[in-house]
């Protein structure tokens, strides 16, 4: 058989380049396609069920948590690409499996207005594939990244799949607002349906070619994770210290991070009298800080901006992580001086700190998922795709139960929501704490001789 650099079963070596930016962005399109479907469901249904058919607000919360809790299935498809030694299938049935839930829950909201109780049945089945489609089409793309993208691009990788993903989510929210307008079922349907269709034609045109055919297991020496089972590998990947360790610092991460999401406005509104314009304005502003943060980091891991000694990504998490922390302790402070705090910039900071630790995190995730024992890429990254999916989903029901319990207990509010904005700067303290232990491995010189069966670094199973 024809040697091939593409091989998903072979490491990529020192030289072997990787995936050039073309074939990130081509992964990162397939980010998009999957940002559109999911940000149709979790906010145009929402709103629908809310607005136009007068549904509590807690069933669409549900519903959208459910998705989040589905992807504990992230280690178990991750397992699947690692024991096929191919991502494109899980990509791709992954995708196919999210767009029948996207178009699943807008007829089962067309539903509600006639059956209640039906459109809900659906609705449930509806998120269930939602989440498992995100959980299977996603982690298997992250873990193409971390098997094929070379280590001085990975910061650069993670920001632009990450930033399409986000222009997947603005484009549809935004080309799908027009079209709904004026809202109808049929419209509805008309618009689900076309989504879901445009992002499983991309993600197969996108595919083609991309990850060429693996050698057979045996060419391979026989790699024990494909004979052993799914509890046995998982139970292996969570004994590895690196694994473990980076899952704790994952979950309380992204627990910091999505806990102030849905407390930020209200406190603007509240504290500071900001109208339902400017707290959208702020929301905006903090996103335009999480992209400079990102672009930041992107441009010091491939060492153009501050040379190699500021381009280690763990300085990145570490940093990102206590830049958080002070940001929120600024919005504490901000609780207790009032309207004179320069509330903007300290959500832009918050937002640019968010941003840098998030990236150099993901970054950090895709080299350590190749590192450890066997070729268990997918299981590792599927352990912290659901670390992360659980904290998302728990951050935003903690932080918003945190301020109404601080409320109920102080009667000053804006005293209130800074002792919640406290907690979770703590968090990211903690956080920091965690990233300074992560692994890293020592420079390396590049080896001017393809060593194309020379296994993975095996520092991290003795970190």
């Amino acid at each position: 058989m024809t040697h091939s650099s593409e091989s998903p079963l072979m490491p990529r070596t020192e030289a072997d380049p990787g995936f050039g930016w073309l074939s990130i962005a081509r992964l990162g399109l397939i980010q998009a396609c999957l940002g559109g479907i999911v940000v149709l469901a979790t906010s145009t249904l929402n709103r629908i069920m809310v607005v136009e058919l007068a549904l509590p607000a807690v069933l669409p919360g549900l519903l959208v948590a459910m998705h989040y809790a589905v992807q504990i299935l992230r280690p178990r498809m991750g397992f699947g690409s690692d024991r096929s030694g191919r991502c494109t299938p899980w990509i791709l049935g992954g995708m196919a499996v999210l767009a029948c839930g996207g178009v699943l829950g807008a007829v089962a909201v067309t539903t509600m207005s006639t059956s209640l109780a039906s459109g809900i049945a659906l609705s449930v089945l509806a998120f269930l594939l939602i989440g498992v489609g995100v959980s299977a089409s996603g982690t298997s793309v992250l873990v193409l990244l971390a098997k094929r993208v070379a280590p001085k691009r990975r910061a650069g990788a993670a920001t632009m799949v990450w930033l399409m993903m986000i222009a997947g989510f603005a484009i549809t929210a935004g080309i799908a607002g027009h079209l709904l307008d004026p809202y109808s079922e049929a419209r509805l349907l008309a618009v689900a349906t076309g989504v879901a269709v445009i992002a499983l034609v991309m993600t197969a045109l996108m595919l083609i070619g991309l990850e060429r055919t693996a050698r057979a297991p045996e060419a391979a020496g026989a790699d024990p994770v494909v004979r052993e089972g799914f509890r046995a590998t998982l139970t292996k990947v969570w004994r590895e210290p690196a694994a473990r360790h980076f899952t704790v610092f994952v979950f309380v991460s992204m627990l910091a991070f999505s806990a102030q999401d849905l407390i930020l406005e209200p406190f603007a509104g509240t504290v500071f009298g900001f109208s339902p314009g400017e707290t959208t304005k702020l929301s905006g502003l903090q996103h335009s800080g999480i992209l400079c943060g990102m672009l930041l980091v992107a441009l010091a891991g491939s060492g153009r901006l501050f040379g190699r000694r500021l381009g280690s990504l763990k300085f990145w998490t570490v940093t990102g992580c206590i830049a958080s922390g002070f940001a929120l302790a600024g919005l504490v402070a901000a609780g207790i001086l009032g309207p004179g705090w320069p509330l903007r910039a300290n959500v832009f900071l918050l937002g640019a700190a968010n941003g840098a630790f998030s990236i150099a995190a993901i970054a950090s995730m895709m080299r350590l998922a190749g590192e450890g024992e066997g070729r268990r890429e997918g299981t590792r990254m599927g352990l912290w795709g659901a670390a992360q999916a659980l904290a998302f989903g728990g951050g935003g029901l903690l932080g918003t139960a945190l301020s109404d319990i601080a409320r109920l207990v102080i009667d000053d509010i804006a005293i209130a929501y800074a002792l919640v904005f406290g907690l979770e700067a703590l968090l990211f303290i903690v956080s920091a704490r965690l990233a300074s232990q992560i692994h890293e491995p020592a420079p390396t010189i590049p080896s001017q001789t393809p060593l194309p069966q020379q296994p993975l670094s095996q520092e991290a199973a003795h970190a």
